[in-house]
């Protein structure tokens, strides 16, 4: 190779090493987390977008009760959430993975028949709400207040609900499996969570919840803090 030659090669490499290092500075590594979660602690924080979402229905109640607009489709979204997320992934992986643990080890019976009952009594609450989803910003105060009524049944079950399976489903449900058996569902929840939602999956849904109660005003939590009467 001529000296002129080398030069010019050598001049390219050490530009091009320059410029790698450049764009290093500029755009350092990120350093790649993977998240393991649990089973019981997957399902444990669906229930905290299932109480957001009795949250919103409790804000749509109080506005009906007071006469108050509703933003358009606002009751809409929000039972869509319930049908596909709550009734058609969550509740779905706790009957097909939980509650069959359950009822093959012959624990906690009469709770697992109750959770399964309620399970399909909400489904048909949800099914009433979506049907009449946009009577909540009708003039019709009667049609209004029946979608109430569906709501606050809807609540009311759901509560208590989520409460058993926190506090007593779920801490029992560890105990039944060996760990290795127990910590795979949490790859199989995660994987069928993907395939429905996307990758960004559960982040997704508590981005749509969060912009619904955006559109009621009641995303921030401080709103909610009680503040005590100054005495006179």
């Amino acid at each position: 190779m001529k000296p002129l030659s080398l030069v010019i090669a050598f001049v390219t490499v050490f530009s091009i090493g320059l410029l790698h290092s450049a764009d290093a500075e500029q755009k350092p590594k990120q350093a790649v987390v993977t998240e393991e979660v649990s089973p019981n602690e997957d399902l444990m924080r669906e229930h905290g977008v299932l109480r957001s979402l009795l949250l919103i229905y409790q804000e749509v109640i109080r506005r009906i009760d007071n006469h108050e607009a509703i933003p358009s489709l606002t009751v809409k979204e929000s039972a869509k959430l319930v049908c596909s997320f709550i009734e058609d992934y969550h509740e779905k992986l706790e009957e097909e993975f939980v509650f069959t643990q359950f009822e093959k080890a012959h624990v906690l019976f009469d709770l697992v028949k109750t959770l399964k009952d309620q399970h399909k009594a909400g489904r048909a609450l949800t099914d009433y709400i979506l049907a009449h989803a946009l009577e909540a910003d009708g003039k019709d105060d009667i049609s209004k207040m029946i979608l109430a009524d569906y709501m606050r049944l809807y609540i009311r079950m759901f509560g208590p609900h989520a409460a058993a399976e926190d506090t007593v489903l779920f801490p029992a449900f560890r105990k039944l499996l060996p760990s290795d058996e127990y910590m795979k569902l949490g790859d199989i929840f995660e994987e069928r969570e993907q395939q429905l939602f996307g990758k960004e999956g559960f982040g997704a849904i508590v981005e749509e919840v969060s912009n619904i109660e955006k559109q009621l005003g009641i995303y921030t939590l401080s709103q909610f803090t009680y503040q005590p009467k100054k005495q006179r």
